[in-house]
């Protein structure tokens, strides 16, 4: 089987053979853009700088020469624009806080100021707020908080977010269907589409950081907070920015049709490393309501999977993840509280596909040995794969500290899985 079909075998909870690998087809499942330097150059592959598709994280753009050189088999089919709001477009030189030469797109625009920090400006206006910071020698940029003192009676969630949640214009569009039609026709790829059309509660987004002038509630805490004091603000909130959702899941479908076999529909976390953010009954009454909308809309209209991503301990919400519809869950954290792979896999394996867990990047991949990494790359995939239901990726992006070593010895124990698995059966 090729790529494609044992994606599809593994969100169907078949066999599927080789286990599927991602790398770089998701804002979460993706590598740094430094690290990829490094990764390149080690694999002896062409001396070219790698291209930053997403500045709010630096990920790097992951190619195909290095997709076939690790057996990389998904890709991703997404708008040309990133979570700074601009198109990734005319690239130019950047230099990253370690001295990696990248390239980054046109509208990027940055100071650097006495401090050594750098300021991202929204809309390429220098002379503007800054709407996010990387600190001296950071790895990615942090959100700066611009909210307007809050006066309730000025609240309006339809006004207050229209910038935030817009139709797709017809060049996005245009865009999207030609990166269907590309992957589709020419590769075996699995495609993976979306960018998280439907973030309900997504702190990453949440502050405005593509936006000069952002409205409304914006801190993330003060957000937490509304749902308790200002509820009926938070669900006109999650009103307007679902029926743009399901109006840019119809435009996306008229696009690619069923070409794509993934879409990510959210990008929210809902835990921390020892529990969720909010109570079930909170999940149930804000946002399990819109999951479920979400969801049912492409059940009913396309034959994709949702895909969510959800960082932290959320074991106490999966039940309802399941019933509102979820298919995939990302990224699977084993480290946080509770989220134990073989618990997962006994009781949820054969409801959820599970996008990640493959290995710890705040620990292992990072900071172990080439030895370490090995051994827990096995130990995850002897207890996700069998039976399909088992994308590997590592658990969310992998950082810039990480060693080339240890990437190349994840994906060596991947493929020595795979050859184990076929010699098992004959």
């Amino acid at each position: 089987m090729n790529s494609r079909e044992r994606l599809k075998k593994t969100l169907n909870h078949e066999n599927p053979g080789d286990v599927v690998v991602d790398m770089g087809s998701t804002l979460v499942t993706g590598i740094s853009a430094s690290a990829l330097s490094k990764l390149r150059r080690k694999l002896g592959l062409e001396e070219r700088l790698v291209k930053v598709h997403e500045p709010f994280q630096v990920l790097g753009e992951v190619e195909d020469d290095v997709r076939k050189e690790l057996g990389i088999d998904v890709v991703s089919i997404c708008s040309p624009f990133n979570m700074f709001g601009f198109k990734n477009e005319k690239w130019k030189p950047w230099i990253l806080t370690d001295g990696t030469k990248v390239q980054i797109g046109e509208k990027f625009a940055v100071k650097i100021m006495d401090d050594g920090n750098t300021y991202f400006y929204p809309n390429g206006n220098l002379n503007g707020k800054p709407s996010a910071k990387m600190p001296k020698g950071g790895f990615y940029f942090d959100n700066i908080v611009r909210q307007e003192p809050i006066i309730e009676d000025n609240l309006n969630a339809r006004t207050d977010f229209v910038e935030d949640y817009k139709i797709f214009s017809d060049d996005s569009l245009k865009y999207i269907e030609d990166q269907a039609n590309y992957y589709f026709y020419n590769t075996n790829y699995g495609l993976n589409g979306g960018n998280f059309l439907a973030g309900f509660g997504d702190f990453a987004p949440l502050s405005g950081p593509g936006l000069g002038n952002p409205k409304g509630i914006r801190d993330a805490e003060e957000w937490l907070v509304a749902h308790y004091t200002l509820p009926n603000y938070i669900k006109e909130v999650y009103d307007f920015q679902s029926e743009i959702a399901i109006k840019n899941l119809e435009l996306y479908k008229q696009a690619v049709g069923d070409k794509i076999d993934v879409i990510q529909v959210s990008g929210t976390d809902f835990g921390t490393q020892r529990a969720e953010f909010i109570s079930p009954d909170l999940y149930r009454e804000f946002y399990k309501p819109y999951h479920r909308k979400i969801n049912d809309w492409v059940h009913n209209n396309t034959n994709w999977k949702t895909f969510y991503h959800t960082c932290g301990s959320v074991v106490n919400l999966l039940d309802d993840f399941v019933d509102s519809g979820m298919d995939i869950m990302n990224p699977v954290q084993c480290s946080a509280s509770g989220m134990d792979p073989k618990f997962l896999k006994d009781k949820y394996g054969k409801r959820l596909t599970f996008w990640g867990g493959g290995i710890d990047t705040q620990k292992t991949l990072p900071f172990g040995t080439p030895d370490e990494v090995r051994n827990e790359t096995l130990e995850r995939l002897k207890i996700f794969a069998p039976g399909g239901g088992f994308v590997f990726n590592t658990i969310h992006n992998i950082q810039h500290s990480t060693t080339v070593e240890n990437i190349i010895a994840m994906f060596d124990a991947i493929k020595e899985f795979n050859k184990n698995s076929k010699q098992s059966e004959i």
